[in-house]
């Protein structure tokens, strides 16, 4: 049973008998097309019930869900007690938010993680490529065959989500292309490869593994790791400090979570400024400037403190960050680095984005261990840290970058008319 949209009450407990066109329930009618008392019952899209003037159908719920309460459960057309017991009822949902706390407080949550890129591969080999040639009117592999690297960088570059429905639509829009051309009169079989993708995909809509390389080049910016809906991602932190007073900015789209973490970290490192030979009155004489790009999409949360903290004393020291490192780690004001969720997506996101290292809290080690395979971690070396200073001690290098001098202005011999103002 879909819930999306409902907002009747009667949908779930069923019509009074004195209404034309009166039903039972659909609780109640899925009892009767299955025809047993105790099967699967599939409540698919649970956070998005609605409400109005007919009542609230997920209130209605708590009776249904609740094993002390199901047993006796009434449906308005039937009038009876109808036992729900023995009924396995599965709700499925994107979000927790949206769920009211007390329909929640009667469930048993099992957060379900994305695919990881091999898992991804291995269902379009065994199943989206087979049932798009088949629609498509395509042999396969007579007439087209994906390569595992073209299938690689479809995942990387065109796709950035936890399922596969965008991977299967990239396929799609692949055979839809070769089955032009076989209509065309070109037969030729088509070998899909990451050196021909983008004649039949684009320009990819996501930056190669280059990006990070690139971007942390200058100190002031270092890489954390974010989890988004769709799965992990890395995110970029850039701090700047200019001459100033006390000035202290937070750009990028942030919630107040971190914006909190931001100044968190900044009260991190006026504190400990002379421990990496910073003047301790900085403040006084300098505005501080976090931005966190893509300031279009909303960002929060607290897991990005460690990136912060980094970012802040890379600016301030001129020590540029590693090469290839990422991190993801809440940040107290003691110094100490507190564990973060969605563990699995942060690491995966950083290995598809060319990272070799990675920072976690150490109390995220379980979690590594629980939910990541050694052949997820093939390629990563992974830092698992107590405080602050740990972080800071593996994250930034040695040394520090020196300060560019600026160019010098050239001398220009001006003629009588042009130091005048006149026009010649």
């Amino acid at each position: 049973m879909s819930l999306g949209g409902i907002h009747d009450e009667a949908e779930i407990r069923g019509h009074r008998r004195t209404y034309i066109g009166a039903l039972p329930g659909q609780v109640i009618q899925g009892m009767r097309r299955a025809e047993t008392r105790d099967p699967v019952f599939m409540l698919d899209e649970v956070d998005k019930i609605g409400r109005d003037f007919r009542g609230d159908p997920s209130s209605a719920l708590l009776e249904v869900l609740d094993p002390e309460q199901n047993s006796h459960f009434r449906d308005n057309y039937l009038d009876v007690q109808f036992d729900l017991s023995r009924v396995l009822f599965i709700c499925t949902s994107n979000v927790l938010d949206t769920i009211p706390p007390p329909l929640l407080d009667r469930m048993e949550v099992l957060e379900l993680q994305g695919y990881s890129e091999e898992e991804k591969i291995q269902i379009a080999y065994r199943h989206l490529i087979l049932k798009q040639t088949e629609e498509h009117g395509i042999k396969s592999p007579e007439q087209i065959e994906f390569t595992t690297g073209a299938l690689a960088s479809m995942i990387r570059h065109y796709t950035r989500e936890a399922g596969v429905r965008n991977l299967e639509r990239e396929i799609a829009t692949v055979c839809r292309k070769q089955a032009r051309r076989i209509a065309e009169g070109k037969p030729e079989k088509l070998l899909l490869t990451p050196d021909n993708l983008r004649d039949y995909l684009g320009i990819p809509r996501y930056r190669l593994e280059t990006e990070i390389v690139e971007r942390t080049r200058e100190p002031g910016v270092m890489v954390g790791l974010a989890w988004t809906p769709t799965g992990g991602d890395v995110l970029y932190v850039e701090a700047n400090a200019m001459k100033g007073s006390k000035g202290f900015t937070m750009t990028g789209h942030v919630g107040q979570v971190m914006q909190e973490s931001m100044q968190a970290a900044l009260a991190w490192v006026r504190s400990h400024a002379a421990d990496y030979d910073i003047d301790p009155d900085f403040f006084q004489s300098k505005d501080i400037h976090i931005h966190v790009p893509s300031g279009a999409i909303p960002k929060d949360g607290p897991s990005a403190g460690v990136t912060m903290v980094s970012a802040l004393v890379s600016a301030l020291t001129r020590r540029p960050s590693r090469q290839r490192l990422a991190m993801t780690g809440e940040i107290t004001l003691s110094g100490q680095v507190l564990p973060v969720g969605g563990i699995k997506e942060k690491v995966l996101a950083a290995k598809r984005a060319g990272v070799l290292e990675v920072i976690l809290p150490a109390d995220n080690e379980s979690n590594v261990h629980e939910d990541l395979n050694p052949e997820m971690l093939q390629g990563l070396t992974l830092h698992f840290v107590k405080t602050i200073k740990e972080v800071v001690e593996q994250g930034l290098e040695k040394d520090p970058v020196p300060v560019k001098a600026s160019q010098p202005v050239r001398d220009v011999a001006l003629s009588p008319a042009a130091a005048a103002g006149t026009p010649n």
